[in-house]
């Protein structure tokens, strides 16, 4: 959702209120598409500082369905996100990039909604997603989940640097 900023700038003092509803139906995010399992409206508060600044403050929760890292079963994930922003209309765009303000998600005095969400959403995002602190993961023989049963596979790792010693044992064993 986008909102017009320029009618809360014309009023200096002026507070309002929107339940801004969340358009974003998934998350994209370094070349993944995780859905979004459900997601609330945005409560902003909207308020004219005076001299073209505005600040933005709303909170929402949102959850994803993000995989596990070593099972690959997805794990519902909440963010509970909390913003409060101060918008400077008077900076340029030469004064933003030596701050380093990343504001993509104003245009001229539109606030996009869901891109504002998406940049609170990756800064929160895990680098790490475990369905539960002893996830058994994957068998990397046959690829069965090992947390829903066990599979017949033989799962002895060998170091490959003892592979010669192997061989002679091998070579040397009784028929």
């Amino acid at each position: 959702m986008v909102i017009d900023l320029a009618q809360i700038m014309s009023i200096k003092g002026k507070v309002q209120q929107i339940d801004a509803p969340l358009e974003l139906e998934t998350f994209d995010f370094e070349g993944t598409s995780y859905p979004i399992k459900e997601k609330n409206p945005v409560r902003l508060t909207i308020t004219n500082l005076g001299e073209r600044k505005v600040k933005v403050e709303g909170e929402t929760t949102v959850s994803l369905n993000i995989p596990c890292n070593r099972c690959l079963d997805d794990v519902e994930t909440c963010f509970d996100i909390k913003i409060s922003k101060d918008l400077d209309f008077n900076d340029t765009e030469e004064d933003r990039i030596k701050e380093l303000d990343e504001a993509n998600y104003i245009s001229g005095y539109n606030l996009d909604v869901d891109k504002l969400i998406f940049d609170e959403i990756v800064i929160d995002f895990p680098l790490h997603t475990l369905c539960k602190e002893d996830c058994k993961g994957l068998c990397k023989v046959c690829g069965a989940n090992r947390n829903h049963g066990s599979c017949d596979c033989d799962d002895t790792v060998l170091d490959p640097r003892m592979s010669v010693i192997r061989d002679i044992f091998n070579n040397f064993k009784e028929v």
